[in-house]
């Protein structure tokens, strides 16, 4: 998903910046981000050619996380769509965050790195969470709802979870076993009832894994998922993961997919936090590089709708919680069953494509993608 890098490429989602070296053999995935973030080359600099690959991923991924947040005031009583829900939800987070890491490998506390990430991540998460916390107030008649930045509501977590990722950088660049570090960390944080939800910290450390996971990787082991058997092997996986999740369903929380919260939080003895947290990284890893082998390596007509996923993101947030405010799905009862579940996924899909389209990437520009060079010192605005 990459042109003129957008706020969602800047963090590779560069659904939220990053820059990385030249790819070999396929094209060019460096320094052009994919996730909620982009960068923006300096002014007169001719544009870096985009890796189809990486725009087509990171557009499927969003379709996946609007489609999967629309299913939630649906897929009441129906164990199939929890089982697919909860199949969704192991991974498609990874995927962006995976990616947001691999593209985070060269930052460094530069003027200029520091400027991208504040314009292209810290405006972001200002304007948006300001924006949810009005929606709430008067589209859902709630008038003590006030803006509090230390408290990320629904979608604005991951922008906070990628400023201090990509802060954070430099020292997981640096330690010798930084896999290992941030897992022990996400199993502490998944014991620690009393951790508190100030910038979402629970979830922000039980993802860190898979950020510093994408930090470790390299061009050659997304050549490897990119392989004819790793796709033939991604279909059996994800049949795998399906058949387990709808046994799993009736039995399983879902609030260890949401990962903010501890064991404790949700009833569970404590030692369930590492063993699930363990788990579901693997689980998250295997079913991220099946997603990956089934993305398409060429040019497709949804390509181009890459750059725009920072929007598709950010904005999907509005509907589904607009649509549910509006007591659509109370006023009609039969969304919920197996024909509401496809009518919601194929309107949640048509939306969300339509809101990564260049002309609302355009629009939403001075928020996502914000000069700002009136606000930086002249070392940081040359970028």
């Amino acid at each position: 998903m990459f042109h003129a890098p957008n706020a969602l490429q800047r963090a590779a989602l560069t659904p939220v910046t990053g820059e990385s070296e030249p790819r070999p053999a396929a094209s060019t995935a460096a320094r052009e981000a994919p996730a909620p973030v982009a960068e923006r080359p300096a002014p007169g600099t001719p544009a870096k050619k985009r890796d189809a690959f990486f725009d087509n991923a990171k557009y499927l991924a969003i379709v996946l996380v609007a489609v999967a947040h629309s299913w939630v005031p649906v897929m009441d009583g129906s164990r199939a769509a929890r089982a697919l829900y909860m199949v969704v939800y192991t991974f498609h987070m990874p995927a962006f965050i995976i990616i947001s890491g691999y593209f985070s490998r060269s930052f460094d506390l530069s003027p200029a790195k520091v400027k991208r990430l504040v314009t292209g991540v810290a405006v972001p998460y200002v304007v948006f969470e300001t924006a949810y916390a009005l929606f709430r107030r008067y589209a859902n008649d709630q008038p003590d709802v006030g803006v509090s930045l230390l408290e990320p509501w629904y979608l604005t977590w991951f922008l906070v979870a990628l400023f201090i990722w990509r802060l954070t950088t430099p020292l997981w660049r640096n330690l010798r076993h930084p896999l290992a570090v941030s897992l022990a960390i996400a199993v502490l944080a998944s014991l620690a009832p009393g951790i508190g939800h100030d910038l979402d910290l629970p979830r922000v450390l039980q993802f860190l894994p898979f950020f510093v996971l994408g930090l470790q990787l390299k061009p050659e082991h997304f050549e490897l998922v990119r392989r004819r058997g790793a796709r033939l092997l991604a279909l059996p996986l994800f049949a795998a993961a399906v058949v387990f999740a709808y046994w799993a369903a009736p039995r399983m929380q879902l609030g260890w997919f949401l990962r903010n919260s501890s064991a404790p939080d949700m009833g569970a003895p404590w030692w369930s936090g590492a063993v699930m947290t363990l788990g579901l990284f693997g689980c998250a890893t295997l079913l991220t590089a099946g997603f990956l082998a089934l993305v398409p390596r060429r040019h497709m007509w949804f390509t181009v709708l890459g750059a725009g996923t920072i929007c598709g993101y950010l904005l999907h947030g509005f509907l589904v919680k607009g649509a549910a405010y509006s007591g659509l799905f109370d006023d009609h009862a039969w969304l919920v069953g197996p024909a509401g579940l496809v009518i919601v996924t194929v309107v949640a899909s048509t939306a969300v494509t339509l809101l990564c389209t260049p002309p609302v990437r355009r629009a939403l520009r001075c928020v996502t993608e914000p000069d700002m060079n009136w606000a930086f010192r002249r070392d940081a605005a040359r970028i």
